[in-house]
C-alpha cells in the first residue's frame, strides 16, 4: 500500500487570483490565454514534492514527508467543483478558498463555502493580494511569516484590519478561523493563510500548510491499493490532431494503455478502449501545456491524464470512469448509479437545467432553499424542446428555464421569442435565482395591476378654483386627486352619495391618461353635470363603487390613503343604506 499524492481543488470568487496563485507555484503564465484572463476550462497540474521542499526551504528546514507532491485542480469557478464526485462525494481531498484581502467575501465566495460544507470538505483560506494592502513591503517569493516581521507598525496595523474583517465574516457564516501560524487544532479551525499571487509571498507558508495537513490528518484517506482504476471525467473535449478526448483525474488504482473501461453518459454507460494515455509533464497544465504530454502505458493514482478512446459518444463532464476488470455487470451498475440524480420534484414548479450532475444537484440544492419548486431537470444546454415544454405549464410563473452554467441551442436561440417560457442563466446560482425573483416579482405587480384595473379602486378627487375649461357636455375641470386613483370610465357621487356623471377623460397637459394617481393635478372630462348646478368650484367627489366589488378590493395591499378614501366612501353610502358593505 502506498500514500497518494492528495488531489487539491482551488475555489473562490472571479478575479480574486485562484489561477495567477497555481501559475506562481508551477512558473506558468495560463491566466494569460484565458478568454477576458477568466479561467474557461478545467486544470490539472501535478506538484511534486521535490518542488514544495524547494519553495519551502526556508520553512521545512530538514523536515520530510511521505506525501508525495499534491494534485491541483483549477476550476472556471466553485459550479465545477460539484462536478468533480468520487465515491458520492467530492473529488478533491483538500481544498483552496482564494479570498482577496481588499474586497473580502463574495456572493461566489460564499456559495463555494455553502458547497465545501456540503461535501465536508476541508480546506484552507488563501487570503490573497497583500503587496496591495497600503504600506506593505513585498518580499517576492517568501514565507509571510518571516515578512511579516520586517514591516512597519502601520503596514501590519493595516493588514491586521483587513485580516480580522474577513475572520469575522467566517465567524458570521459559522466558522472559527485564524492566521495558520495561531492555530493550535487544525481540526477545529480554518488556516488562513496571507499571499500575493503576483510576488508569491506566502505561497512557501501555503504549501507547507496543504503538504502538513494532507500527511497529519488524510493519511488514510490518501492510502492507495493496486487495482482497476477509478477516475472522474474533468472534460469533454475536441483536439486538433487527436479529435475527442477526455481530461481525467485518477483517484484509484490504475489505468493502462488498452484498458477497457465504462464512461458515464445521460443515458447507459459507454463501454470503449483507452488507445492512448497522455500525461503532461509535472508542473505543466493538462489544458494548456507548455511541452508536449508524455505518452504512456500506465498511470497510478491520484493523476490527470488526457485520454484517446475508441468512442466518446454521449460521455458528460462529471461522470465516472471505471476499468473494467471483475464483475462487469457490477461496475455498469454502479456507474448508472452515479450518474442518476435524485432531486425532489414537485406536480407544478420550474425546469432546471445545468452542465453537469454535480452542478445541476448545487443549483436544485439553492432553489430548495430560495423555496422554488422544480417540476423538471436535465442536464445540457436549452432545446426547443424545453422551450415549448416550459411554456406549457399552467402557472404563468412556472414557465421558467433556469440554466447553471449552460447555453441556448441554435435551434432555440431562433425561436425563443415565440414561446411563453422565460430563460434565466447564468455561472453564478445566486444570479440565476436572483433574476428569477425578480422576474416573479415584476410579473406579480403586473398581474396585480391589470386585477386593479378590472375593479374600481377607491379614489377621491377635489374641483380646484379658476380651472373651469367648459361647463357643460361634457363638463371639463382641473382636479386634484385627493387620495387614491381615478380612471376614464369611473362614476363619480358627491359627499351626499348622489350620482354626479362618469369620466369620459383625463388629460395631463396635451397628453391624455388612462388613469391620475393620489397628488396629480389634471383635467377631467364629466359627461352628465353642469359647473355652477350639480357641481362648483371646490366640490370634492369620489369614485362610486359596486356594493358586490367592495369585498374583492379588500383583498387586496391598500395603501393608507386608498383605505381612508374606501372608508369615506362607505359612510357616504350608509347615508342611504345603513348596511351597505356590510
Amino acid at each position: 500500500m502506498t500514500i497518494r499524492q492528495p488531489i487539491v481543488s482551488v475555489l473562490g470568487h472571479v478575479d480574486h487570483g485562484k489561477t495567477s496563485l497555481l501559475d506562481y507555484i508551477r512558473g506558468t503564465a495560463v491566466w494569460r490565454g484565458e478568454a477576458g484572463h477568466i479561467t474557461q476550462h478545467i486544470g490539472a497540474t501535478e506538484v511534486p514534492l521535490d518542488h514544495i521542499y524547494k519553495i519551502c526551504g526556508p520553512l521545512i528546514g530538514g523536515k520530510k514527508f511521505n506525501v508525495p507532491g499534491l494534485l491541483f485542480i483549477d476550476t472556471p469557478g466553485h459550479h465545477s467543483f460539484t462536478t468533480l464526485r468520487a465515491r458520492g462525494g467530492s473529488l478533491a481531498d483538500l481544498a483552496i478558498l482564494v479570498i482577496d484581502i481588499n474586497e473580502g467575501l463574495k456572493p461566489q465566495t460564499i456559495e463555494s463555502m455553502n458547497i465545501l460544507r456540503k461535501y465536508k470538505t476541508p480546506f484552507v483560506i488563501a487570503l490573497n493580494k497583500i503587496d496591495l494592502v497600503q504600506s506593505w513591503v513585498p518580499d517576492p517569493g517568501k514565507p509571510f511569516i518571516l515578512n511579516l516581521r520586517k514591516q512597519s507598525e502601520d503596514a501590519v496595523d493595516n493588514f491586521e484590519k483587513k485580516m480580522y474583517a474577513t475572520i469575522g465574516r467566517f465567524a458570521q457564516e459559522g466558522y472559527s478561523a485564524d492566521r495558520y501560524d495561531r492555530i493550535e487544532d487544525f481540526t477545529r479551525n480554518i488556516a488562513l493563510v496571507p499571499v500575493s499571487a503576483k510576488t508569491g509571498e506566502g505561497i512557501p507558508d501555503l504549501l507547507l500548510v496543504l503538504i502538513g495537513l494532507a500527511q497529519r490528518f488524510l493519511e488514510q484517506e490518501l492510502s492507495t491499493e493496486e487495482g482497476p482504476g477509478k477516475g472522474t471525467i474533468l472534460e469533454v473535449k475536441e483536439e486538433k490532431g487527436l479529435g475527442p478526448t477526455i481530461d481525467v483525474i485518477v483517484y484509484s488504482g490504475s489505468l493502462k494503455k488498452g484498458d477497457m473501461i465504462a464512461l458515464g453518459t445521460r443515458s447507459i454507460p459507454l463501454v470503449t478502449k483507452v488507445k492512448a494515455i497522455l500525461k503532461p509533464r509535472p508542473l505543466d497544465e493538462i489544458r494548456d501545456p507548455r511541452d508536449k504530454f508524455d505518452s504512456v502505458d500506465e498511470v497510478t493514482a491520484a493523476a490527470g491524464v488526457k485520454l484517446l478512446c475508441q468512442s466518446l459518444e454521449g460521455v458528460m463532464a462529471g461522470g465516472p470512469l471505471r476499468v473494467l476488470k471483475g464483475n462487469k455487470a457490477a461496475i455498469l451498475e454502479e456507474i448508472a448509479q452515479e450518474t442518476s440524480v435524485n432531486i425532489e420534484t414537485a406536480d407544478a414548479g420550474v425546469f432546471i437545467k445545468a452542465d453537469a450532475i454535480g452542478s445541476l444537484e448545487a443549483l436544485a440544492y439553492e432553489c430548495a432553499i430560495a423555496k422554488i419548486p422544480i417540476r423538471k431537470y436535465e442536464v445540457g444546454d436549452v432545446s426547443r424542446r424545453d422551450l415549448v415544454e416550459a411554456s406549457s405549464y399552467t402557472d404563468e410563473l412556472h414557465r421558467a428555464i433556469l440554466g447553471f452554467n449552460i447555453n441556448i441551442l441554435p435551434d432555440a436561440k431562433d425561436i425563443m421569442s415565440n414561446y411563453a417560457a422565460k430563460v434565466f442563466l447564468g455561472d453564478v446560482v445566486y444570479g440565476v435565482l436572483d433574476s428569477y425573483k425578480a422576474w416573479v416579482e415584476e410579473e406579480k405587480r403586473k398581474g396585480e395591476v391589470a386585477k386593479r384595473a378590472l375593479v374600481a379602486f377607491p379614489g377621491k378627487i377635489k374641483l380646484l378654483p379658476n380651472c373651469v375649461f367648459r361647463v357643460s357636455k361634457p363638463a371639463i375641470v382641473g382636479v386634484r386627486v385627493l387620495g387614491g386613483r381615478i380612471r376614464t370610465g369611473q362614476t363619480l357621487l358627491d359627499k351626499e352619495g348622489n350620482d354626479i356623471g362618469k369620466i369620459r377623460s383625463i388629460r395631463s397637459g396635451e397628453e391624455a391618461q388612462k388613469e391620475a394617481i393620489a397628488g396629480q393635478e389634471i383635467a377631467v372630462a364629466i359627461e352628465g353635470p353642469t359647473v355652477g348646478r350639480q357641481i362648483e368650484v371646490d366640490d370634492v367627489l369620489w369614485v362610486d363603487i359596486l356594493e358586490s366589488e367592495v369585498q374583492s378590493i379588500t383583498d387586496y395591499d391598500l395603501n393608507t390613503d386608498e383605505k381612508m378614501v374606501l372608508e369615506e366612501l362607505v359612510d357616504i353610502k350608509r347615508k342611504k343604506d345603513k348596511f351597505w358593505g356590510m
